[in-house]
Formats: structure tokens, sequence, C-alpha cells
């Protein structure tokens, strides 16, 4: 199908490469009609190369610190000023540990970093929403995804702290899904991700193993970043104007598949 997001204003945060899963969307939002602003804070977009989508989208970009009050009723205000109307989507992909960038285990968390992790990884989505809703910023019917991992559910001991703010993050999106849609019909759903490999993932420790882990498990194999794209793509449609308050897996039947047969043989034969 084409042009599904024809007519359509959004707002894509964490492009950060052309590996993000963030990057991806974009290119498929313009693909499928969207305009849009991209959004990253300062010092992200210092190490990205944000500017090049930018261009190859013909989208403006608008730094933000997504912990900032301030700056979000200012994104929103200029969002809405450069694109001509009110905002008919949004991605939050935003995600930070510094625990497990200092390679800190879970058991060992440093708290002040624990908070910082909350505070940019799972309470910027609620900041975001509330911003929002004050100013009456997002259309009626409006979409909002947020990316998140399945350690929110099941125990991964290398995403550590990050299970936790995960699973803050979906609760949030459940939450304000319920406010947001008795107010402006807006939905609020989380995209639970196969293991990516993006900037960001590749970073976490182990990842390499696990990433073939989970193809092995998966019957369909690991979901890539731009079929992941297209899944957020749908959600931002009319096709899914009734999906609300969910945590949809893209996984590749990973969240739903105990053991493979290719797991199995490979113990088999050890």
């Amino acid at each position: 199908m084409h042009n599904l997001l024809k007519g359509k204003r959004g707002i894509i945060t964490g492009a950060l490469d052309q590996n993000s899963i963030a990057w991806k969307v974009a290119e498929k939002a313009h693909e499928q009609g969207a305009t849009f602003v991209l959004t990253n804070a300062p010092i992200a977009m210092r190490m990205g190369e944000i500017k090049n989508l930018a261009e190859k989208t013909g989208s403006e970009i608008i730094p933000a610190d997504a912990t900032n009050v301030d700056d979000l009723a200012n994104l929103y205000t200029k969002a809405q000023e450069i694109l001509g109307g009110k905002i008919d989507f949004v991605l939050h992909s935003i995600g930070m540990s510094v625990n497990i960038r200092k390679n800190i285990s879970y058991a060992e968390s440093n708290y002040d970093y624990f908070m910082k992790g909350i505070d940019v990884s799972a309470l910027s989505l609620h900041k975001m929403l509330s911003v929002a809703m004050k100013m009456d910023a997002i259309n009626e019917g409006g979409s909002v995804v947020a990316l998140t991992y399945m350690a929110a559910q099941r125990t991964y001991p290398f995403y550590t702290d990050m299970a936790d703010i995960k699973a803050m993050l979906e609760s949030i999106a459940r939450s304000f899904g319920y406010h947001y849609g008795v107010q402006k019909k807006v939905r609020i759903n989380t995209v639970s991700q196969s293991p990516t490999k993006t900037t960001a993932g590749t970073g976490i420790k182990g990842f390499g193993d696990f990433y073939s882990y989970a193809d092995s498990i998966s019957p369909l194999g690991n979901a890539d970043a731009e079929s992941c794209a297209d899944y957020c793509i749908t959600l931002f449609s009319d096709l899914t104007r009734m999906v609300t308050m969910q945590n949809l897996f893209h996984d590749g039947g990973y969240s739903s598949t105990g053991v493979s047969s290719e797991v199995m043989d490979k113990f088999a034969t050890e």
C-alpha cells in the first residue's frame, strides 16, 4: 500500500545513524507521504548523522532534551509551526543506561545512574505525552509509538537496569493510553522489537552471541530495523485506529517460542 501517511504530520525522536530504527522509520514515513520533524538531544546530534537524514527526507531538526519539559514545549510549538498544524504521530525511540555503558552489574547498580536511565528512557515518554496533552498538540486519533524490548517481561542478565526501565515505559504507555484515549482518542502503543544491530544494541556486552541465539529461536528469524519501521508505519496509519495500550511483539515469533529444533539439535551434538 502507498501513501498510508499522506497528509499526516509527525515527530520522530532518536535517529542517530542509518542503523537506527528511528532512521528507518523516518525513511519509511517519508516514502508513505508524511511530513515530520526530527529531534534528538544536542549531544546525540553531535555524535550522529541526523543532518543527512533531514536532507534526505526534507525535514527540519529541532534539538530537544526529552527530559526537559521546556524543551518539549518548544519542540511541539516549533513542530506545529513548521508542519502547519497539529501532530498526527510521534515515535519515542529514546534509551540510555549508564550502568550498562560502565559494565556495572544489575545487583551492583549505581542508583544515580539508574535514576538517570529512568528519566531518559521511560519518564521522557510521560513528559512528552503530558506536554502534548496540555498543549493539545496531537490531533484526535493520533498515534504514539515507543520502542521497547522483551526484557521487560523476562530476565536477560546483560540488560541489567534497562529491563526495569522498559517495564516502566510499557506501563506508562498503558496508563497514558487510557487517559489520552478518553480525552482525544490518541492511541499509545509499544513495539517490542527483536535484538537489532543498531549502534546502541551492539554496544551491549555479549550482544552478538545473543543475537544469534534469538535468531535460532525465532521461527521467522530476527526482525530487522527496516521491518520494524514498516510495522511502526502501520501503527501511525488509520489502519490501526482501534489499537491502543498494547505491547506489540515484533520479533519473528521469539516471544512465543519456548525452544526451537535448531537449539535442541545444537545441545544434542555437544
